[in-house]
């Protein structure tokens, strides 16, 4: 039988289990998250940045390098919050170094550097930073340029769905780099890239349109859709195409425009 004794221990432990679990909050009163959104403010991240949250202080620093959320552009607390985070091993930190060291902000422009960075991000699987580490090899920037090594990192950032890899795989195919030239792969890739608003993929799929390359009806009405995406994003390629286009509207017009890009912004 139990005592009273034992009774009231035991009343007094399962309160406790019947206690709610305290909530862990930062000393601004945000809440103790690992991750934040694409459009997460200053307000927002500054203080579990300052607590050591290492998605906040990436984010921080990437406010801090465009000039958003709040905050004037300042390439010094850029580089100071992001080196905070890629202390942590945070990927996405990782790749914005690197875009600090291929633009030269707040530091010389090194591609050598900028490749390092990307390296790190892109082998944690960061697509954004395995699109401009192909980039470079691509240039032959910071590194030997290496088109099969360009096509390898590329395709998996591709395989990720970023936009930009998918027109730099259409680049390759077109003009034949590393891969046989296969329009009707680029047409693949621009077209890809194009549906997701990828506005030099929009002008090319305009272009193929335009002269009905191999494998492509030629559609003057497709063509002058795509340039026209693509010039309301500020394309100058387009616009010049969808002139040419408008001016001598039997002759076909519009560029085939190859050179590979970066992403820009994250």
């Amino acid at each position: 039988m139990m005592n009273t004794k034992s009774f009231a221990l035991m009343a007094l432990l399962l309160s406790a289990l019947m206690l709610p679990l305290p909530s862990v909050t930062w000393a601004d009163g945000q809440p103790d998250v690992t991750t934040f959104s694409m459009d997460a403010s200053f307000a927002e991240v500054s203080g579990p940045a300052q607590q050591g949250n290492t998605e906040a202080q990436n984010r921080l620093g990437w406010l801090y390098e465009y000039g958003e959320g709040g905050v004037a552009k300042d390439y010094k607390q850029a580089m100071y919050w992001l080196q905070k985070s890629v202390v942590q091993g945070n990927a996405k930190a990782q790749a914005n170094m690197g875009d600090m060291y291929a633009n030269g902000w707040s530091v010389p422009r090194d591609y050598q550097q900028a490749a390092v960075w990307y390296q790190k991000a892109a082998e944690q699987g960061n697509a954004y930073a395995q699109n401009n580490l192909g980039t470079l090899y691509a240039n032959g920037q910071g590194v030997a340029q290496d088109y099969k090594q360009a096509f390898d990192w590329y395709q998996k950032a591709a395989a990720q769905g970023d936009a930009g890899a998918q027109y730099n795989i259409g680049t390759m195919y077109q003009a034949g780099q590393y891969v046989a030239q296969d329009y009707k792969q680029a047409f693949y890739w621009y077209q890809k890239a194009a549906e997701q608003g990828q506005a030099m993929a929009e002008n090319n799929l305009g272009a193929f349109y335009g002269l009905g390359t191999e494998g492509v009806a030629q559609d003057k009405t497709k063509a002058a859709y795509w340039y026209s995406k693509s010039a309301m994003q500020g394309n100058t390629d387009a616009q010049e195409d969808l002139e040419a286009m408008y001016a001598t509207p039997d002759s076909g017009g519009g560029s085939t425009y190859v050179r590979p890009v970066y992403n820009h912004r994250r």
